[in-house]
């Protein structure tokens, strides 16, 4: 693993981002009035996968404004009480998928809750079930752009209020998930998402965030004109007068800022070949984070960081953290036989 001492100069960058007067005041408004449009809940559908050790639910919660939010929620079926639960956020342009994707946590022991980001699910991977019905002025072709004009409309106002109430609507299902017991986890978009998830609630039990976006904004517009950060490069070459309300929006959805609120314990990594969220801006956010924090940085890869190997590493804290068993689950015992076998001779 890379250390300080072998990244000197990537380890000594601190950001410029400053976070506005009234962040806190922003987004305890944000979340209280979408408390106020509906309780937390939880509503489920069995699906019929053909699995035989997971059982996996078409899941719906009220997010911003009381739109409906989808996800999945997969879990092991041979359990006994309440499980530690995983939340996790996708990557950009993506979606919750089909029913049988992601089985990693489930299989793992957790009740595990994919939410979908409501706009999005169109552009790879598995598809989204999340419309976004709030408009939106002109924008940049993508998501990053859309609302900016000003800090309230911002979609990613409705993104993350849409993930705090994941993990509220999960935590009001006593019967399947232990609340004391819940991460947040990510890559990329969902590593971003879950990063501010960490910062906005403030209780979680861990959070792990593989190549962060939406971490040091305007440093990161700066490095890469690769996409999605090439949409704001590209939007504001055509809008040249509103740089500085486009980064003043900006700055109340960066990751340093919630990072800088997050206690829980986190688990960082980045590429050090990503062109699509530097790594000095994972960085960056690793040095805001108030909470027991480590960083893995990968030397040869890019926007994947580390990717299985990364989860692996993941999945053994979570075990800590979360006091999940590290035996499997015990099955039901086989219906003796009528007639046993004779022994071979």
């Amino acid at each position: 693993m890379l250390t300080e001492q072998d990244v000197p100069e990537l380890f000594a960058y601190r950001s410029a981002y400053r976070e506005p007067a009234d962040f806190d005041a922003f987004w305890k408004g944000t979340l209280t009035e979408a408390r106020a449009e509906r309780e937390a809940s939880l509503e489920l559908t069995a699906v019929d996968t053909g699995l035989e050790t997971v059982d996996v639910f078409d899941a719906v919660f009220p997010g911003f404004g009381g739109h409906p939010v989808s996800g999945w929620l997969r879990m092991p079926r041979y359990r006994t009480g309440p499980l530690p639960a995983i939340v996790q956020f996708h990557g950009y342009g993506s979606g919750r998928g089909a029913p049988v994707d992601d089985l990693l946590w489930a299989c793992a022991g957790y009740a595990h809750l994919l939410v979908d980001a409501r706009g999005q699910g169109g552009a790879w991977a598995g598809g989204g079930a999340t419309p976004d019905p709030v408009g939106s002025g002109p924008a940049h072709p993508g998501f990053l752009t859309r609302g900016i004009e000003d800090k309230d409309s911002y979609v990613y106002r409705r993104v993350f209020t849409d993930a705090v109430r994941a993990v509220e609507a999960l935590r009001s299902r006593r019967d399947l998930v232990d609340p004391a017991r819940l991460a947040v986890v990510g890559p990329s978009q969902g590593g971003g998402i879950a990063l501010a998830v960490a910062g906005l609630v403030p209780d979680l039990s861990a959070a792990h965030v593989q190549a962060p976006f939406l971490c040091d904004i305007r440093q990161a517009t700066r490095l890469t004109d690769a996409d999605p950060y090439g949409e704001i490069v590209g939007y504001l070459g055509a809008r040249r007068e509103r740089v500085a309300q486009t980064f003043e929006t900006l700055s109340y959805f960066d990751g340093l800022a919630f990072a800088r609120r997050a206690t829980a314990p986190a688990w960082f990594s980045a590429g050090l070949r990503d062109e699509v969220c530097p790594p000095v801006t994972t960085i960056a956010a690793y040095h805001a984070y108030a909470g027991p924090r480590q960083l893995r940085l990968w030397e040869f890869n890019g926007h994947d960081a580390g990717g299985p190997e990364d989860l692996a590493i993941a999945l053994g804290a979570f075990r800590a953290l979360l006091k999940t068993s590290s035996r499997p689950p015990v099955l039901p015992s086989p219906a003796p036989s009528a007639s046993p076998r004779k022994k071979d001779r």
